[in-house]
């Protein structure tokens, strides 16, 4: 495991099997998760974990990878496919809580909470503004969600207690046609060869200037120069994320310097009740795929 989880999901797995714990706050290195995970039968990793084909190649004993996500992106697949490993993920336990946190972050860029907030720390309150803080209507707006899967489908819900229009965005769908009359734009697909830099300098120029995006998918499927630019001038009116690329984002990266935008750490799954089911479904299908 490379990581401790919370609640008790890991004294059913130690009750069975031996275990291997990452003690570190950090990620393993390459060199340490290859050392570490040279002799086991299972793997549980995290999204922060890279299992690629070396390292597959590098655990002949190898029979099953877990991983603490509702994506498998950081896994290779294939090379997994190719050794008869089983890979599985939590998708379901977490739909709900990603949703809020999505519909959150849209309600924060949309009237702009951040900078009132900020303003109001350092001072700048002086009194009621009829033009300060000025910021989009989201009742009666239109949202464009770009992968209508289990997430993506609670989003949409949300919108309905909102009055927004919602229109969906699948993978054949012309997404440069349907940015030009969003409002929001809020990515629930997963990332793949296909939306990797989904979004880019010309997808921010088919927006409005007074639309805001909203990503808590896969930092990759947003370019991230492409949306710095796109802010800084003013192509859209703001942005918030919960994934970002590079991840984390270094403390003096460019993108942190823009005013209208909103970052937090890849917490779309972070309460207690969800991330304690997400480890007993990963420990579940660990357990599961030992036992085949």
């Amino acid at each position: 495991m490379t990581r401790t989880l919370p609640g008790t999901a890991l004294d059913r797995l130690r009750a069975e099997h031996e275990v291997d714990v990452w003690p570190g706050e950090l990620p393993p290195s390459r060199g340490e998760l290859v050392e570490r995970a040279r002799d086991v039968e299972g793997i549980l990793c995290l999204l922060t974990d890279v299992v690629d084909a070396d390292v597959i190649a590098a655990c002949p004993r190898l029979r099953a990878i877990s991983n603490y996500a509702v994506g498998s992106d950081n896994i290779d697949s294939e090379a997994a496919a190719a050794r008869g490993i089983e890979v599985r993920v939590t998708p379901d336990v977490l739909t709900d809580t990603t949703a809020d946190l999505a519909f959150a972050l849209l309600l924060a860029a949309a009237r702009r909470l951040p900078e009132g907030e900020r303003a109001v720390r350092a001072g700048e309150w002086s009194t009621w503004e009829p033009s300060g803080w000025l910021g989009q209507d989201v009742h009666g707006a239109t949202l464009c969600i770009i992968g209508m899967g289990r997430i993506g489908g609670a989003v949409a819900r949300r919108a309905e207690g909102f009055g927004m229009r919602v229109v969906a965005v699948g993978r054949d769908d012309p997404l440069r046609d349907v940015l030009t009359d969003a409002d929001f734009v809020s990515i629930h697909c997963p990332l793949t060869d296909e939306t990797r830099g989904l979004f880019g300098e010309a997808e921010f120029t088919a927006m409005k200037p007074t639309a805001v995006l909203v990503n808590t998918a896969r930092g990759p499927i947003v370019e991230t120069d492409a949306l710095r630019r796109a802010l800084a001038e003013g192509e859209i009116a703001a942005a918030a994320l919960d994934v970002t690329d590079p991840e984390p984002l270094p403390v003096d990266h460019p993108l942190l310097e823009i005013p209208n935008l909103l970052v937090v750490p890849h917490i779309g799954s972070a309460t207690h009740r969800t991330r304690e089911r997400m480890a007993d479904l990963a420990v579940d299908n660990l357990m599961a795929a030992l036992d085949a």
